[in-house]
């Protein structure tokens, strides 16, 4: 049995995220179909991370074990062959045995943008967050640098309908369902033993039009990026000082956040390192 690294980038638009779904399209669920046309294998490759609906990847990484001799260099061509358009595979490599896409990850690097300009363009619309309204960029980027270092992120996870009957945070645009903190990567049914991450870099830049927020943490929870973005706009409105941050971590509530979960469209998974 081989042991492959899998890279590949996809537009997550007209995904139901990554997790295979019953009936529902996946990215998992299209690579896994993908795995068995060319190989014939039945498989399930793990991704670094669950992605949610309409989230988007440059480099997700899977891992999967095989017994078929293709050579990597022919795999790739054949995979991308029958995969759907919003699906490339970038790369297979041969990984030992003990690499797991999701449990050997040591860092993972998330980016949101948000288009400032005041009519966004149609063909841009399913990759950003179309936000013309005023938003003071400099008070965003001081509550941002306040979340580098190790932290409880509870207050910026989602929570699970299934396991609380609270209320789960808004998404914008969208109406209120409930949700309880789960990790990303894992399922929703399965509880993470820690909320505590670290967060190394953490911090908006400028290009263009868009205003683009980075993110680099040594893991993140369902929904955590969105929610810190929630967050951020709101002290880009002014609804709260950058400071309140502090405070919002230290209460290790979601309750406690007033902020919205980022919409997904803007939201996208850049690097997994190991």
């Amino acid at each position: 049995m081989r042991n492959l690294k899998i890279v590949l980038a996809y537009d997550g638009a007209d995904f139901s995220g990554w997790q295979a779904q019953p009936e529902r399209p996946t990215v998992q669920g299209a690579l896994a179909a993908a795995l068995a046309r060319v190989t014939g294998e039945p498989t399930q490759p793990q991704g670094s991370g669950r992605t949610d609906a309409g989230v988007h990847a440059l480099a997700q990484v899977a891992s999967v074990t095989l017994a078929s001799p293709i050579p990597v260099s022919n795999l790739v061509p054949a995979l991308n062959h029958v995969l759907p358009p919003a699906v490339r595979v970038l790369e297979i490599t041969e990984a030992a045995p003990e690499f797991h896409a999701r449990t050997s990850a040591r860092a993972k690097t998330y980016r949101y943008r948000v288009f400032r300009g005041a009519i966004c363009p149609p063909f841009l619309a399913r990759y950003v967050y179309h936000h013309p309204w005023p938003l003071d960029e400099h008070s965003m980027a001081a509550a941002a640098a306040l979340v580098v270092g190790e932290h409880d992120f509870t207050s910026v996870a989602a929570v699970d309908p299934e396991r609380t009957g609270g209320h789960r945070s808004p998404v914008l645009g969208r109406r209120p369902e409930v949700q309880v903190p789960v990790a990303e990567g894992e399922p929703p049914e399965s509880k993470p033993l820690s909320n505590v991450r670290t967060i190394f870099r953490s911090e908006f830049c400028r290009e263009g039009e868009e205003l683009v927020y980075t993110v680099r943490g040594s893991g993140f929870l369902h929904h955590m990026v969105r929610n810190l973005m929630g967050l951020f706009l709101l002290a880009g409105k002014g609804t709260i000082v950058p400071g309140e941050v502090r405070h919002i971590l230290a209460a290790r509530s979601r309750s406690a956040n007033p902020g919205a979960t980022a919409p997904a469209s803007g939201l996208y998974l850049v690097e997994v390192e190991y």
